[in-house]
């Protein structure tokens, strides 16, 4: 088991300001991190070396949106996203990113006022099927994501989840599974952990007010116990949000701060989950 945090805690974007946080974050014991790809356009090979040599490995995170909605009716629209979802594949790549995860299956935020129709289902794995080859040239795993209703509506549920990679059949195409996303969403956190055990690649902890892991209502004995059960050995990969992403605002409805400092949660956070590693594993 690797233990890492995500970045988007401080910043949607890297910078030299981040450097100092980086230290902290491996002297904490972080094995390593989560690197928002939003921006495209930095070095982000510089960035891989510099986390080398701090001794942090690091997977990351992007997001698509309503301009280039991979699901979308336009093709110039689709086309977009799958180029932009590329782009960042290959970000990945050259930060020496292991998997690029989140809910790039469709945009973030946007809602047609139904659920997924079964034209908008068939567009998302057409999309998703090139990404998945440059994926695989790349060395990189896709973890899609399953979002709640409040922000997304094509995949929900890690049912639904595991259907859409399987249907975009490529092993390269797999799943992640987010805490947060799952309390919201599932009937059985158990049911939702095995129904998407053969595909899974990566796991976001994420306490239910996305604050510190640990210090509210996730179900968490029956996310450690199943993810024991189906035996997880990969990321446990802590995703908390403050008020540093206005651009991601709209999408997550953080308007407060709900821990005493960002340092204060990782430390916390990263104590939890070695507890409950260490009881089970």
């Amino acid at each position: 088991m690797k233990f890492g945090m995500n970045l988007l805690l401080w910043t949607g974007e890297l910078s030299d300001q981040m450097v100092p946080i980086l230290e902290t974050l491996k002297n904490m014991g972080f094995d390593g991190v989560e690197l928002p790809l939003f921006n495209t356009g930095l070095d982000y090979a510089a960035w891989g070396k510099r986390l080398d040599d701090l001794g942090l490995a690091r997977t990351s995170v992007t997001v698509r949106g309503e301009a280039d909605n991979p699901i979308s009716p336009d093709p110039a629209v689709r086309a977009k996203g799958i180029e932009n979802t590329k782009r960042a594949v290959d970000c990945a790549q050259a930060a020496g990113a292991s998997a690029l995860v989140g809910p790039f299956h469709s945009a973030l935020g946007y809602f047609s006022g139904a659920g997924p129709t079964a034209d908008e289902w068939k567009r998302g794995v057409e999309s998703m099927r090139p990404v998945a080859e440059h994926a695989a040239q790349a060395g990189v795993v896709l973890g899609l994501e399953a979002v709640n209703r409040f922000e997304c509506y094509l995949a929900n549920t890690m049912a639904d989840l595991t259907r859409f990679a399987r249907d975009v059949d490529h092993p390269n195409c797999r799943v992640m599974y987010d805490t947060f996303h799952s309390h919201i969403e599932e009937k059985s956190i158990p049911d939702a952990i095995r129904v998407c055990a053969p595909v899974l690649c990566h796991v976001h902890i994420s306490e239910n007010d996305r604050s510190t892991p640990g210090q509210g209502n996730v179900r968490w004995k029956e996310n450690f116990d199943t993810l024991k059960e189906v035996g997880y050995d990969g990321w446990l990969m802590i995703e908390a949000f403050g008020l540093a992403l206005p651009e991601l605002v709209a999408a997550t409805k953080i308007w407060r701060r709900m821990y005493q400092s960002e340092e204060q949660l990782a430390r916390d956070g990263l104590a939890f989950m070695i507890a409950q590693y260490a009881q089970r594993w």
